[in-house]
């Protein structure tokens, strides 16, 4: 059996373009857009004057701007400086005024006006002094009151806190000896209610005691007897040893 032949023929792609001929190209060619329409220097020219008078009106509405915002700072400025010289011309006249008054008064006023201005300040010292102190023992108060309060609260919280366990202590009392009163009642009813409540609560407690004292004695009996049957079992133990050595 002979191998199959899976040989191609080679075709060479070149070759096979040119056969088929030119292709019909759809779009503009290198050569179309090589040869595309172009302006000339002089439209290139008038393109940039008129780019460089669009930026020369903008620079003119900016000098008018800038113009009118001159115009309107000066007459701001000359309405303060009218108000700034009115106001000057005012304090000279009052100054003036005043020195005339100071001449035709004494030596007497000058020193009055001292004093008044000295006891001004003292008095003026005296009220912040009185206000500091005020102040201080407004905070002194409201500190103390705060602090009385805490304590109040707290005191009152514990009495509350000591009533409720009181009151706990004495329902669970009060339920216990109800309820032993009604366990001795059926046994004895006539000594239970005959009794008052201290003797009651003693009788309760001696027969605790005796309950307690007959529990011990009957644990002292178990452990005794179960001595007594180690021993037994030791003896035993000894005997069974011993018998098959004897014979």
């Amino acid at each position: 059996m002979g191998k199959r032949d899976n040989r191609v023929a080679y075709m060479n792609p070149i070759a096979m373009a040119r056969s088929r001929g030119p292709v019909q190209s759809s779009g503009p060619t290198i050569q179309d857009y090589l040869n595309r329409p172009r302006p000339t220097w002089e439209e290139v020219k008038e393109q940039l004057e008129k780019k460089k008078k669009g930026s020369k009106a903008l620079a003119e509405f900016e000098e008018k701007m800038n113009e009118n915002w001159k115009k309107e700072l000066e007459k701001h400025r000359e309405k303060l400086l009218s108000g700034s010289e009115s106001s000057s011309k005012k304090r000279q006249r009052k100054k003036k005024e005043k020195k005339k008054s100071g001449r035709y008064s004494s030596s007497s006023s000058s020193s009055s006006d001292s004093s008044s201005s000295s006891s001004d300040s003292e008095d003026e010292d005296k009220k912040q002094g009185k206000r500091r102190k005020k102040k201080k023992n407004r905070s002194h108060k409201s500190s103390e009151s705060s602090m009385s309060e805490t304590e109040s609260d707290s005191k009152d919280s514990l009495k509350k806190k000591k009533k409720s366990k009181d009151g706990t202590e004495r329902g669970k009392d009060i339920k216990g000896l109800s309820k032993k009163r009604k366990m001795y009642s059926e046994d004895k009813p006539l000594s239970s209610e005959s009794l008052s409540e201290s003797e009651y609560i003693e009788e309760v407690r001696a027969k605790k005691k005796k309950s307690s004292e007959e529990r011990e004695k009957a644990t002292e009996k178990t452990k005794k007897k179960k001595k007594h049957k180690k021993h037994s079992k030791k003896k035993k133990k000894k005997a069974a040893s011993s018998s098959p050595d004897s014979p």
